[in-house]
């Protein structure tokens, strides 16, 4: 569908909206359309561009190569998806969100670019957000992959240096039944001769025989860098060092990003600096700030008050696995209740199932998109796996809501001050109870 000449979009909300209508589908995952708009635009890059691939973990390695980046000096930009709230929080340029009227003449340009070829709303978005970091002055550029790696959008760019983190079962229908064929379309990503990064400590065999096929750089969790670290008592890590081909640092403080994975995460982060350390060099003092500093909402983001509050987008039963050890090293609250939202293409019975020796109280949402499972499906769900399940799970309570901020109001109304209420899921579950801000909660007091 042409845009009328005479009445072009002006708003990005009326952009967006534009892009939505273009597409019969959500996902088309061929490249040859999106490839031939990139060379239209064209899409040229002054730094080397990471680009990062893998099922869970992508936002976070973004996030800390991105804040150790802007703690060696260099100026980056980033572009993640989807998001939280505002669609401008998926593109960064210094750590900031980019402003929707930076993004507009960007959109006119990839509507130009197209020549009436039908690009999904994800193609579309891309693009321009590639044609907004492409015009400015970076050093660095980090992409993050949306769906797969072989056909995404984002696979268009050449990478200079290409990070795999873990990979497990997500998106089946279409990236394939199984590790090996999700891992032949993360290792789509790859390019002959450049860097790639394996954060997986098991990857797929099949991304190990692409990357030897193609002739790429393979740096292997294990093999070319690790990390050792030292706990506290009670699990928590004190201090960790790494170690790669030549590189070391030592007596390194975790990362500000809470989470087992993290220096699993972190540690591709130093594998992939070190890559690429002839054209970016890094400080040890810049690692260290980087990762101080590192922020990223939504991923077991952890909100002081009464009762304490945590938000984290866990929406595959890889991620809620690591949740759910997450939580248990939090200490002791005598009652969890969690809001849950989720898509329909989920396996929600095996994240139910992960989930049920913690939980308490289930409080299930709706979410705004089709594509969601309803809450009362998921609440029906729950009432047929739940006798089969140990305690709490048979006498934990079920309710069903409009929105994430009626679940969290209903958790909210029957929480005691010292329990925790967990919210995860999809983004729209995240992103729902924080579209008026991050929620401080206050119980009412029991006497």
């Amino acid at each position: 569908m042409p845009l009328s000449s005479s009445s072009p979009p002006v708003t990005l909300e009326a952009w967006l909206a534009h892009c939505e209508r273009l597409h019969p589908s959500t996902i088309d995952l061929t490249l040859e359309r999106v490839q031939a708009v990139a060379q239209r635009l064209p899409l040229r890059f002054g730094g080397p561009v990471f680009t990062v691939a893998g099922t869970n973990g992508k936002g976070s390695t973004c996030a800390m190569l991105e804040a150790v980046l802007i703690a060696a000096g260099y100026r980056v930009g980033v572009y993640t998806s989807p998001h939280l709230v505002h669609f401008e929080e998926r593109c960064r340029i210094d750590g900031q969100p980019v402003q929707a009227q930076d993004l507009l003449p960007h959109f006119e340009a990839v509507e130009q670019a197209r020549q009436g070829a039908a690009l999904t709303y994800f193609e579309f978005t891309t693009l321009a957000i590639l044609s907004l970091l492409a015009a400015r002055a970076l050093d660095a550029v980090v992409l993050e992959v949306g769906l797969g790696g072989r056909l995404d959008a984002v696979n268009a760019v050449d990478t200079d240096c290409a990070i795999i983190t873990s990979i497990d079962l997500d998106h089946m229908d279409f990236l394939g039944p199984d590790r090996e064929a999700i891992g032949r379309e993360k290792a789509g990503i790859m390019r002959p001769g450049r860097p790639v990064v394996v954060s997986d400590p098991v990857p797929p065999e099949s991304v190990v025989r692409h990357a030897e096929a193609i002739g790429a750089d393979l740096w292997r969790f294990g093999r070319d860098f690790n990390y050792a670290g030292q706990q506290s008592g009670t699990g928590t890590w004190q201090q960790w060092s790494w170690a790669g081909r030549q590189k070391r640092y030592t007596g390194l403080a975790y990362p500000a990003l809470r989470g087992t994975n993290q220096l699993l995460n972190a540690s591709g982060v130093l594998a992939a600096l070190e890559a690429v350390r002839d054209r970016l060099p890094v400080t040890a003092q810049a690692v260290r700030n980087g990762l101080a500093v590192v922020e990223l909402p939504g991923r077991f983001q952890i909100v002081p008050g009464q009762p304490t509050l945590v938000l984290d987008v866990a929406h595959n039963p890889h991620a809620v696995a690591a949740l759910a050890q997450n939580l248990d090293q939090m200490g002791f609250f005598p009652r969890t209740h969690a809001v849950f939202g989720a898509m329909a293409d989920k396996d929600t019975a095996a994240i139910l199932r992960r989930m049920a020796p913690l939980v308490d109280a289930w409080h299930f949402t709706d979410l705004p998109t089709p594509r969601a499972a309803a809450a009362a499906t998921l609440a029906a769900q729950w009432r047929e796996l739940a006798p089969g399940l140990p305690a709490p799970a048979p006498q934990a309570g079920v309710s069903c809501h409009a929105d994430p901020v009626e679940a969290l109001r209903a958790a909210l109304e029957e929480a005691d001050p010292p329990d925790r209420i967990l919210i995860f899921g999809s983004f729209y579950t995240v992103g729902g109870v924080l579209e008026q801000g991050l929620p401080r909660l206050a119980a009412k007091h029991v006497g």
